[in-house]
């Protein structure tokens, strides 16, 4: 109302029965509702605000929350130190029969690199941390080890073999998906540190459970080799891609053996081209004619990221018996995991991988497929004959 009537504030007045402004000339209900507001009392400026009363505790400096903080910090990471490493003398000594390598489970020991992305003398152990040279891909023993006396060692802390009432129980005790002791293996398969990390475990509990996603569950006949190779464990309980590892019966934490860790994870080597410009046993055009095909056909399987592929070979292999090209749909994957797949179904399958556009995997089943269906061809002929 002030806004639409915004004269010049007056003195208040009082108005009075015998005035004369009250007889002379009746006044409007807007004018009288404009001077009714003008004419009351403004509020205060400042409107009383008591003060907050003290606190009966004086609040901590926060200098003590950060020492604190550093002090749990620090208790941590002392908690979680390994004891292979614990009150040794460097460079380490350790009696580890195998070569050391980032990852034992995905690399192909028969395929040598073309090239390293960083200097081979950077090792990944550390610099005087380790007796052992580093070559750019693992850390070679300086002796081969004596098998049998390993495989003695090995069964003597074993013990004898479980029954299957104790075995049923470790089961059921840590297989399930809340259970503490579980490790998770994922696109990097069985690494260096996890064998470390599986000793740990192994000091308060008699089996731990290994989660498998990823690449390595496309062989996990692979995956549960090298965890008893490196280990020196046994695989109790496997069910898809849910593992449990046994120590023992005569397992002592004490006489375990010294495991170096790996500071940093080294990258990756360059190894020759996965796929050839023109495939083995074809011409340019035939090979160019294979790849738009797979390009057309629908996808055989939708492969997700960091999922569970337990399946896939078997559904390729059951495949190439009708087809000669087949297409995975890799979306949402990535490039180098697609590549991993592909190297994987060439050795399991076999098969020849022919394209990788999109992030879609082009298999071709090669020659021996050929020549069966030349061999099908010809007996069919000779039977109708």
């Amino acid at each position: 109302m002030l806004k639409l009537f915004s004269w010049r504030r007056s003195a208040p007045q009082t108005l009075n029965l015998y005035s004369s402004t009250f007889f002379h000339k009746p006044l409007s209900p807007i004018t009288l509702i404009s001077r009714f507001l003008t004419q009351q009392q403004p509020l205060p400026e400042e409107p009383y605000d008591p003060p907050f009363s003290p606190t009966t505790k004086p609040l901590k400096p926060s200098k003590q929350k950060g020492r604190n903080k550093k002090k749990k910090q620090k208790k941590s990471q002392n908690e979680s130190s390994t004891d292979s490493e614990e009150g040794k003398s460097f460079p380490l000594m350790s009696d580890l029969p195998f070569d050391f390598r980032y990852s034992y489970s995905e690399t192909n020991t028969s395929i040598e690199p073309i090239g390293f992305r960083e200097p081979p003398r950077f090792s990944p152990f550390g610099p005087g941390r380790l007796d052992r040279k580093w070559t750019g891909t693992c850390a070679p023993a300086d002796q081969a080890g004596d098998l049998e006396k390993i495989a003695e060692q090995r069964s003597a802390v074993l013990g004898e073999p479980l029954s299957e009432e104790e075995i049923s129980e470790l089961v059921e005790r840590y297989r399930h998906s809340d259970c503490s002791r579980q490790i998770n293996l994922g696109k990097g398969g069985v690494t260096h540190n996890m064998i470390d990390d599986i000793h740990n475990h192994w000091k308060r509990a008699e089996a731990v459970r290994i989660k498998c996603l990823g690449v390595p569950t496309l062989d996990m006949d692979n995956v549960c080799f090298h965890l008893e190779d490196k280990s020196g464990g046994k695989i109790i309980y496997r069910h898809i891609n849910i593992l449990l590892l046994y120590r023992g019966r005569n397992y002592d934490p004490k006489k375990r053996s010294i495991i170096p860790m790996m500071l940093w994870k080294p990258h990756a080597p360059i190894y020759p081209r996965l796929v050839k410009n023109v495939a083995d046993g074809l011409t340019f055009e035939e090979t160019k004619e294979m790849r738009n095909r797979g390009l057309l056909l629908p996808p055989l399987m939708k492969l997700s990221r960091n999922g569970v592929y337990v399946n896939v070979v078997e559904r390729v292999r059951e495949a190439f018996q009708t087809e000669q090209v087949i297409r995975l749909d890799c979306s949402y994957m990535g490039t180098s995991d697609c590549k991993k797949i592909g190297v994987k179904l060439r050795e399991l399958v076999p098969c020849v991988p022919i394209l990788f556009k999109d992030e879609q995997i082009i298999l071709w089943r090669g020659k021996k497929g050929l020549e069966e269906d030349s061999c099908v061809d010809a007996q069919s002929r000779i039977m109708t004959v």
